[in-house]
């Protein structure tokens, strides 16, 4: 059987396969592993696939587990091809599908495609460029048409990551770093320091609760914070080189995001803190206003955007805003599976 010890050894990662110190001493080995070589290997459809997975426990498995599972069940590392790889895939999709599940191919490796277990509603394309803590307009010019090659002129105005950034593992905050201290040529504290007030440059001064939400998230989390999702603020969604004025009803609107994290498997969550102005002109309620917010909500939505909006209220006072940030982020992460 093509790829069955690198099968068990995958199963091996996952689940405790060893011997049952009994069995092996009469010379039977009736550990899991032996099971699995006598009804897979030895005698094909002993077990069908069912039978194979009740005995590892992947019904009850946790998801990550579970997820990990199912991807190196599709690997090339076990299936060696590439046919085989994809009749699998869509066997396995047309169960998944009915949970919002699939598995998408994202990317390739050893000359066979790669797939990760990733929510019907996320994305699944790779980010080339990202800009975000933005003090004003970037400028931007396409520097060649043929390729696409966009130039951030005005690396002052606006960050560009220009990394790619793969759906299945989404950056966290140790990624960011590596990027800014690889690219300016840095040392380690030096870069720690030096991206900190960039970014801490990009919020509002108008909006101490963005500021609240931006510090607290690294307060709340510590020295965890490394592995977990970057948090980006100000990061443009899009761009138009033409002011609203000249490009008239045909303007882009609601062209950035407070804060973006972008999670494995493809999530992308936006969090927005909506002052006044959101639903307000003055003093004075404007629903004309708050439909446009929510205009742009669905828009998110619609987009595959994750978004969770705070009152500025809710985080005016650092205080309360670190109950209301912590209880929210550790639900946010087990919802996701980051927890």
């Amino acid at each position: 059987m093509p790829g069955y010890n690198r099968f068990k050894a995958m199963l091996h990662d996952l689940w405790d396969l060893s011997a049952d110190a009994f069995g092996s001493f009469f010379g039977n080995d009736i550990s899991l592993g032996g099971q699995i070589d006598q009804h897979v290997r030895r005698n094909p459809g002993d077990w069908t696939a069912e039978d194979l997975f009740e005995k590892l426990g992947a019904f009850d498995a946790l998801n990550k587990r579970f997820a990990r599972f199912l991807e190196g069940l599709v690997s090339g590392d076990g299936l060696l091809d590439e046919s085989a790889q994809r009749t699998v895939v869509d066997s396995i999709n047309l169960r998944l599908n009915r949970a919002g599940l699939r598995l998408s191919e994202t990317g390739e490796r050893d000359g066979y495609p790669v797939f990760h277990l990733m929510a019907t509603r996320a994305h699944t394309g790779l980010i080339k460029n990202l800009f975000f803590a933005s003090v004003g307009k970037p400028d931007l010019r396409i520097s060649d048409l043929l390729e696409n090659n966009i130039e951030n002129v005005r690396d002052d105005r606006v960050l560009m990551h220009e990394r790619p950034i793969a759906p299945a593992d989404g950056l966290r905050w140790r990624d960011l770093e590596t990027w800014w201290q690889e690219t300016r040529g840095l040392g380690a504290d030096e870069a720690k320091r030096t991206l900190w007030r960039r970014l801490t440059q990009s919020l509002p001064a108008s909006s101490p609760p963005q500021r609240h939400l931006f510090e607290l998230y690294h307060e709340i989390h510590g020295e965890r914070v490394y592995d977990l999702p970057a948090l980006l603020p100000e990061v443009w969604l899009h761009w138009d080189p033409l002011l609203l004025k000249e490009r008239g009803a045909e303007a882009m609107v609601n062209l950035r995001m407070d804060f973006l994290m972008l999670l494995p498997r493809g999530h992308r969550i936006v969090l927005e803190v909506d002052g006044k102005q959101h639903y307000a002109t003055g003093q004075l309620a404007d629903p004309t206003a708050y439909a446009t917010t929510m205009h742009a909500d669905r828009d998110l939505k619609l987009a595959r955007y994750d978004v969770f909006r705070f009152g500025a209220a809710e985080l005016t006072d650092k205080q309360r805003a670190r109950t209301i940030l912590a209880s929210f982020f550790t639900d946010l992460f087990r919802t996701y599976h980051l927890a």
